[in-house]
């Protein structure tokens, strides 16, 4: 799949990837104004154009944005060199919303109908670290 920045300047590909998580942890509610819609696309993730600015946001993970623009284009999980990308880079993909991460830190005034797995932080942590085994 391909995607790109609000300016154009940074352009995305990444394998298609059909599955969308939103993750509700604080964070990432801060970082995009609320829950943020994304896609694990795994190490193999390309940016063509301008460099992404990469801030540290956690021992484990940075953010990636336009420095022009101010796009998000990612959060990257080092110790496993994972990207999950937002999926509004992506407008002509169609995803289907399949989980719900740090769904114990989602505050009380939204919430979405789909029938989705729900995953509290403690379980997201423990599931990276299994996968890191």
């Amino acid at each position: 799949m391909k995607g790109k920045c609000l300016c154009g300047n940074i352009e995305v590909e990444a394998a298609d990837t059909p599955d969308l998580a939103l993750c509700h942890c604080s964070m990432c509610r801060r970082w995009s104004g609320g829950p943020m819609f994304a896609v694990h696309c795994g190490a193999d993730v390309n940016f063509h154009g301008s460099t992404p600015t990469r801030y540290s946001s956690s021992d484990w993970a940075e953010r990636g944005f336009c420095p022009n623009c101010g796009t998000h284009l990612f959060y990257h999980l080092l110790p496993n060199n994972d990207y999950i990308l937002p999926a509004g880079l992506f407008q002509d993909q169609g995803f289907e919303l399949a989980t719900e991460v740090f769904i114990d830190e989602k505050p009380s005034y939204y919430e979405f109908s789909n029938q989705t797995e729900k995953l509290t932080g403690q379980q997201v942590f423990e599931h990276f670290s299994a996968e890191g085994q």
